[in-house]
């Protein structure tokens, strides 16, 4: 995921020494099966700690028991059934310490945690960064006088709820609802910033990197109450918080096309701390803490 590579350069750049450990296999028995190699890869490298991405992964990290784990919970792990909740909540009680990007996944599943924090996963503001529109239309090929709704995710993703998101932008004239897919790094700053707003419907979010995304751009965002958007939202001009209905979200896009100019998102997201940067040095200091 590109925001956990991210994290890891930002680490990097403030002298953390990390290798990768990439798991094949899916389901709780394809994980497992990574268990040999992870203990030989320990041993041939000898880490300080584990530091672990999403409860399976952090499941199968604290089946060794020779370096301690940290774990983030990002929220699939958690709201994805029951089954995978007893293992999320399982893996917060094995771990050492346990990051949550947002205060609804820890209220699921801290309970019985005793090292814990909220979280969110940081915005790289060197490749996610405000830029003209025109310029950035320009750059994709897109029409410079039509509107653009940048949707947040793939359309088949069921999570991300695209059927709702098409009945919306269908209320709203002349709107185009653009799929965020198949873009590298460098074009999902173009395409945040070529959008008149970003679109998100999903049914279930934990800290949605890519709301935090737009507001880094400046561009605007409307979204259902999903994961921690509202709390990350507040403050931020441009920005609609909505209900599950369509033509409430309709409402809301029209609103959005209508603001003029950049939002205040990118003074938000600094002064809240979410620059990946200032995330890496909370999270060494979670390190040092377990190492010491």
């Amino acid at each position: 995921m590109p925001f956990i590579v991210e994290q890891v350069d930002a680490l990097r750049e403030k002298g953390v020494e990390v290798d990768y450990f990439g798991i094949h296999g899916k389901g709780i028995t394809g994980y497992l099966s990574n268990l040999g190699l992870l203990k030989a890869k320990i041993r041939d490298y000898r880490p300080d700690l584990v530091h672990a991405h999403y409860g399976l992964s952090g499941l199968l990290a604290n089946l060794q028991r020779q370096v301690p784990v940290v774990t983030t919970f990002h929220g699939s792990d958690i709201h994805s059934g029951c089954r995978n909740r007893w293992f999320s909540k399982a893996t917060a009680r094995l771990s050492a310490y346990s990051i949550f990007v947002s205060p609804d996944l820890q209220a699921q599943a801290a309970s019985g945690t005793r090292h814990q924090c909220v979280l969110p996963c940081g915005i790289d503001t060197q490749a996610i960064y405000p830029m003209l529109r025109a310029e950035a239309r320009r750059l994709l090929g897109w029409n410079p006088d039509a509107v653009y709704i940048l949707f947040a995710g793939a359309y088949d993703n069921e999570v991300k709820n695209s059927p709702l998101a098409k009945s919306a932008v269908a209320l709203v004239d002349g709107a185009r609802l653009m799929e965020m897919r198949g873009y590298s790094r460098e074009q999902v700053n173009w395409a945040m910033n070529a959008a008149n707003c970003l679109l998100m419907t999903s049914h279930r979010e934990g800290s949605p990197q890519v709301v935090k995304e737009a507001l880094s751009c400046g561009t605007p965002v409307v979204s259902v109450n999903v994961g921690d958007v509202k709390a990350v939202t507040t403050g931020v001009e441009g920005c609609f918080v909505t209900s599950y209905d369509a033509h409430d979200i309709a409402a809301a896009i029209r609103q959005a096309v209508a603001f003029t100019g950049k939002t205040n998102g990118p003074q938000k997201i600094a002064q809240r701390g979410l620059a990946n940067d200032v995330i890496a040095g909370q999270i060494i200091n979670i390190y040092n803490n377990i190492i010491k």
